[in-house]
């Protein structure tokens, strides 16, 4: 296969996790997926539930490997308006509350386009000492987008409108990237540059193999279901981001991964397929890591359970603040884990 395109990989990760688009809305992203994508496949299907399938024919008659990544992010959806032209609005996906009040966002408006927007609360100096207590909840809030009334706003948007979170794709120090929607844009891009790299070299998989960009992750795996029944493979390679809390303060033990140590390879999955990824990266010189614990689910939750049962491996991302405006992670835990997906695909 060839040599992972560093700089082509980096950027698209960048392009991918600036696009908008929240469990429900994700045709932008996989309208970005397929532009970039860019003939490198033999077929591609979008089925009835927004999934974005990838086949590069291999020409045997083994059963089929699936590399799946979900390409919605946590958002907001609007749930009123009210006199004054603030939206009101509730979250999609798991959001902490202490990390919304304050920021941009971006908001779909009913006519296609995209608006700025910020996310408003009662100035401190106002609030009760009961609020200044605790972060304050989706229905304490509303997004402020300039409109001075209800039939302002309305001219932009309704209820029903999608709002994510705004955020820049920055460098931090010599080795990070920071941006909203790394999870699981991380996934969708290393799963973009290996389907490229098979492509341009030439060569035939071992077997079929499918690259699914899947839909609705964020609020129940349904997308990912839907394709692992579609494709049906005997293996499936899960390609997501792990929530991480190398962080001052926490016991070396309660750290289930940590940022710039390697690709994590999940560890409640196939043994077969674990020891196999274990070995390889250790054959290949990569640096890698085990996730310690659970830490979240994904779609390897439908794909293993789905047609007759399928074997199942992740490979993910330690990723800090995640669910945030300011998802944080390693560039060199991004080129490792792309290359492990590279030799695994070989392997399998």
């Amino acid at each position: 296969m060839s040599e992972v395109n560093k700089e082509r990989l980096l950027k698209n990760l960048e392009i991918l996790s600036l696009a908008f688009g929240p469990s429900g809305l994700e045709t932008p992203v996989t309208d970005e997926i397929l532009r970039l994508a860019d003939g490198h496949y033999d077929s591609f299907e979008r089925d009835s539930f927004g999934n974005l399938i990838f086949k590069i024919s291999a020409g045997s008659d083994k059963s089929p490997l699936m590399l799946s990544a979900h390409t919605d992010e946590v958002g907001f959806i609007i749930s009123d308006i009210d006199e004054y032209g603030y939206l009101h609005f509730v979250n999609i996906g798991g959001i902490s509350n202490a990390v919304i009040a304050g920021r941009r966002v971006t908001v779909e408006c009913t006519d296609g386009r995209f608006i700025p927007g910020i996310i408003s609360s009662k100035p401190v100096h106002l609030q009760t000492a009961e609020e200044r207590e605790r972060p304050l909840p989706p229905d304490e809030l509303c997004i402020d987008i300039g409109a001075t009334s209800r039939k302002e706003a309305m001219s932009y948007v309704s209820e029903g409108c999608y709002a994510t979170f705004d955020s820049e794709f920055v460098r931090l120090g010599e080795d990070q990237v920071k941006c909203k929607a790394l999870d699981n844009r991380f996934g969708c891009a290393i799963g973009l540059e290996a389907m490229m790299c098979l492509w341009e070299s030439g060569k035939k998989p071992p077997r079929d193999t499918y690259f699914a960009f899947t839909t609705r992750e964020e609020i129940g795996y349904s997308g990912a279901l839907v394709a692992a029944n579609r494709i049906r493979p005997e293996y499936a390679i899960i390609l997501e981001t792990t929530a991480i809390n190398d962080m001052p303060g926490v016991p070396e033990h309660l750290m289930n991964a940590m940022l710039g140590e390697g690709v994590c390879v999940g560890t409640v999955f196939d043994k077969e397929l674990f020891d196999l990824a274990c070995n390889v990266a250790v054959e290949n010189g990569l640096k890698w890591q085990m996730r310690k614990y659970i830490a979240g689910g994904n779609d390897a939750v439908p794909i293993h359970k789905s047609t007759h049962g399928v074997k199942a491996l992740a490979i993910v991302a330690a990723t800090r603040y995640l669910h945030s405006p300011s998802n944080v992670e390693s560039v060199n835990d991004v080129y490792d884990s792309c290359e492990l997906l590279k030799l695994m695909i070989e392997r399998l």
